[in-house]
């Protein structure tokens, strides 16, 4: 027990630190409080309340912003596991104010390191929660789970990239999921509706979170609301609800009949109202289709425009389904942002939300899609000290995200000043 002893001396012994004199935004959606100062202690939120005195351990922070540190809900750290590439994205996105990102499958393996060194301090970076994936035996054709599972295992046979039948022993599949470290399970695709319903009943019996795409093919976005699962990801997806038919397969899938969503569609309407009574969250992804937009080339051609895929988001925010603010990609290795700032603009200027909302989007919301909203998402006595400090009014204009001076995470500073630009060399593989 001496070690437990010691941990507890040296969790007292931890003095405060006092961010004095800012603006809060608490992530909370109330208005902003000049004046205000945030009390650290050790990893958490020690007091809120107003200005002191200045003095020992107490920083003068006049014109800045305090928000909550962001979160990403939709990035791919270990698709193709790359450990110097990761870590030097997790790097930019904590001197850039996020301080949690959710993974959302890949490699556990790597995931698993990169969390755990993250967590602890070892190396600077956002924290890192991740999903172990499971779908339909086609999918594991798919070379990105030939790239998730080298080193001698099979896509579709490992923990953390599994094919599920109506013969699989799910309580024992998500069990070894479980024990990957991963917090969720990703629905991904070539599933019908009972299993869907079947692994996210066994993935909550078993205490982890239920992730999924909107539709998960053949099973239909009402199928995955109806499964009980807590996030449903890509706006674009929620379309396909008012499809004639489903597509069968993932990688079978016609592109979204835009012509259907003019107007007002019933369909997608009882889908949004579906979605707000169980308190399902869109991870809307607009960044992904931002990227898709440029893809003139591709083939075959992207199943869904940014324009469409704003409108859907938009009309979820307007029914009053929770969005959260996730990317699915990433911006180039040398830009010195990542796409977060980009995805909240987006939301703002594609999806009609207020910056209020935009931020909630990334910070108390997003707390919620991880299950951590106990300890993150907004600024408040008791929760961990993730802050976000700013020189200019997010509230005023989005982009004013961009002007982080100060990221704190878990009660360590990180000053923009000090930030270290991701490398040649740790990006020497990020194109391939």
């Amino acid at each position: 027990m001496g070690w437990l002893v010691l941990l507890w001396a040296m969790t007292a012994a931890a003095h405060a630190q006092t961010y004095n004199f800012v603006t809060l935004v608490d992530g909370t959606g109330s208005p902003p409080r000049p004046g205000m100062a945030i009390v650290v202690k050790g990893e958490r939120i020690a007091a809120v309340g107003p200005a002191v005195k200045p003095g020992k351990d107490v920083v003068d922070m006049h014109g800045a912003y305090a928000l909550p540190g962001l979160i990403n809900t939709h990035v791919h750290l270990a698709t193709s596991p790359d450990l110097p590439f990761a870590q030097a994205q997790l790097r930019r996105d904590l001197y850039a104010g996020t301080t949690a990102v959710r993974d959302m499958a890949g490699d556990t393996r790597e995931l698993g390191y990169l969390a755990r060194t993250a967590r602890i301090g070892e190396t600077p970076g956002a924290d890192v929660y991740y999903a172990a994936l499971m779908a339909g035996p086609e999918f594991f054709h798919d070379p990105r789970t030939v790239e998730s599972t080298q080193g001698g295992f099979v896509p579709g046979e490992t923990p953390w990239m599994r094919a599920v039948t109506p013969s699989t022993d799910l309580a024992l599949a998500v069990a070894e999921a479980k024990g990957t470290g991963a917090t969720a399970i990703k629905i991904y695709a070539d599933l019908p509706a009972p299993l869907v319903r079947a692994i996210a009943a066994e993935a909550h019996r078993q205490h982890l979170m239920v992730w999924a795409h909107a539709a998960v093919f053949p099973a239909s976005p009402r199928d995955v609301v109806e499964a009980k699962v807590d996030v449903v990801s890509h706006a674009c997806m929620l379309g396909y609800q008012a499809s004639a038919t489903m597509p069968p397969a993932y990688h079978h899938r016609p592109a979204v009949e835009a012509d259907k969503f003019a107007g007002r569609n019933a369909a997608l309407d009882g889908l949004l109202a579906d979605m707000k009574a169980r308190g399902t969250i869109l991870d809307a992804t607009l960044y992904v289709y931002q990227l898709l937009d440029k893809m003139k080339d591709a083939n075959p051609p992207p199943y869904c425009t940014l324009a469409l895929a704003a409108k859907l988001a938009g009309d979820a925010h307007r029914a009053g389904v929770a969005i959260s603010a996730g990317t699915d990609a990433e911006t180039e290795w040398k830009e010195p942002m990542p796409a977060l700032a980009d995805e909240l603009a987006l939301l703002v200027h594609g999806a009609g939300m207020t910056p209020m909302d935009a931020i909630r989007s990334a910070t108390s919301v997003a707390a919620r899609t991880i299950g951590q909203h106990r300890d993150m998402g907004t600024l408040e006595k008791g929760k961990l000290a993730n802050i976000m400090f700013v020189t200019k009014n997010p509230l005023a204009d989005i982009e004013n995200i961009r002007t982080v001076t100060l990221t704190v995470k878990r009660g360590q500073p990180f000053a923009r000043r000090d930030y270290r630009p991701i490398t040649k060399e740790e990006a020497k593989n990020a194109d391939r």
